[in-house]
């Protein structure tokens, strides 16, 4: 049976601990898409860490995790991320990296940077990771799998029309010193070194499993507005946040997948540029950030404090949607018991019409939010793990949402921690 883990908004749901939760109950998780751009942050029985490229089984002894060939694959730190979790006394994870995975180069970092300074006041707002220009690359066939590592003859000969390439856009664009060749290579084979002991079928093991009746749970970075095709485009990633991409970005087929859960915070969160509908600012904005998850609402990978905001129906539905949720768990509730109200966005007027539907995004830059007002619980409820205690203001802002969004919400999220959860039945 093979469950999908995703997140209906803009990221930064609370996806880690959730699939933390479900891991536990996984023989297999497997990371489908995405780079070292954006993280989790999961509080287990070693501590507090922070995930930005290892599935996140890591922390079980009986999963094995993968690196799908979906996964824009930062090799140092990758590596650097492993024994993060080794020194924290995490026992040594099972872990298999698919030889068709490709590589963020050197090169990749540098071109981000590089481009968002040339675009200064109107850069998309990049973490800098070099996975927009890997994911160029990769679908301009001018990419390196893991697997052309252990061939040094057909690697230099590729590296060579790569560099011509690269050279002319980062000397004559950027005016910056071109890429060499050897010193490339000599970081590549350091690459080899490293990743070596990882690398295998990453697919033929995730079917072998599936064959013998084992739980394999999909992984994805980020969410449904960040996706290059259905999210805020430009203001999105470079590859697919949908759980339909778990297909290619491990090799399953669409008819394997069984569940798809999706997670969305009680209220609104994002990092980077891009129209942001129910944003709240100022004052009441940073008193939200400050108290929103375990350590205030900033960003695992890049520490860039998040914009927030109000729930938004619109945005949620459609995400929900996208992934074909099955059902969805609801995160961070707990850190909205200081309001006497709460606002839920339930529509978007966009030139004096009202819409339920998510517009592309030159109609999302006009849009402003059309709200309906519930009353707060003024109580702390972080913690509860029985949903019968909550008090009937959380359970009608819950029960309120999941009418609005049209998917069952089954589980809420009342704290960071693992087993922080009450069922909904």
């Amino acid at each position: 049976m093979v469950k999908a883990i995703v997140g209906a908004n803009w990221g930064d749901e609370g996806k880690g601990k959730i699939t933390d939760l479900l891991a536990e109950q996984s023989d297999v998780v497997v990371r489908f898409q995405g780079g070292a751009n954006a993280g989790h942050t999961i509080i287990c029985d070693y501590g507090k860490f922070a995930l930005h490229q290892l599935p996140s089984g890591v922390f079980y002894p009986h999963t094995t995790n993968v690196i799908g060939n979906g996964v824009a694959l930062n090799i140092p730190t990758f590596l650097k991320e492993i024994q993060a979790l080794v020194d924290g006394g995490v026992p040594t994870p099972r872990i298999i990296v698919s030889e068709r995975t490709q590589i963020v180069m050197p090169y990749h970092v540098l071109l981000d940077q590089y481009e968002e300074e040339r675009l200064g006041g109107q850069a998309f707002g990049s973490t800098k990771s070099g996975i927009a220009p890997f994911y160029s690359d990769k679908y301009a066939k001018n990419g390196v799998q893991i697997c052309e590592l252990f061939d040094e003859k057909t690697l230099r000969r590729r590296l060579e029309n790569i560099c011509t390439l690269k050279n002319a856009l980062i000397v004559n664009l950027y005016h910056k010193p071109p890429i060499d060749l050897d010193e490339l290579m000599e970081q590549l084979m350091e690459y080899r070194e490293g990743i070596a002991p990882y690398v295998g079928d990453a697919r033929a093991f995730v079917q072998q499993a599936l064959k013998e009746g084992k739980q394999v749970l999909l992984e994805a970075q980020l969410g449904s507005m960040k996706d290059p095709d259905f999210g805020i485009y430009p203001f999105t990633t470079s590859s697919h946040t949908l759980a339909g991409f778990g297909t290619i970005g491990v090799g399953v087929s669409p008819r394997q997948i069984s569940d798809i859960i999706a997670v969305t915070k009680a209220y609104s969160s994002a990092v980077g540029a891009g129209d942001f509908v129910s944003e709240l600012f100022g004052d009441e904005a940073e008193e939200l950030r400050r108290r929103g998850g375990d350590a205030g609402e900033y960003g695992a990978t890049t520490g860039r404090p998040r914009r927030v905001g109000w729930f938004d129906a619109v945005a949620t539905r459609y995400g929900c949607e996208l992934q074909g949720a099955t059902e969805v768990v609801l995160t961070a509730i707990d850190c909205l018991g200081y309001l006497d109200e709460l606002k839920v966005c339930v529509g978007y007027e966009i030139d004096g019409q009202v819409t339920r539907d998510f517009p592309v995004t030159p109609l999302l830059d006009k849009a402003k939010p059309v709200y309906t007002t519930l009353p707060g619980w003024k109580c702390d409820i972080r913690g509860e793990t029985d949903y019968s205690k909550f008090p009937p203001e959380a359970k009608a802002y819950v029960e309120f949402l999941e009418q609005e969004i049209g998917v069952p919400i089954k589980t809420v999220s009342t704290g960071p921690k693992r087993h922080e959860i009450a069922k909904r039945l």
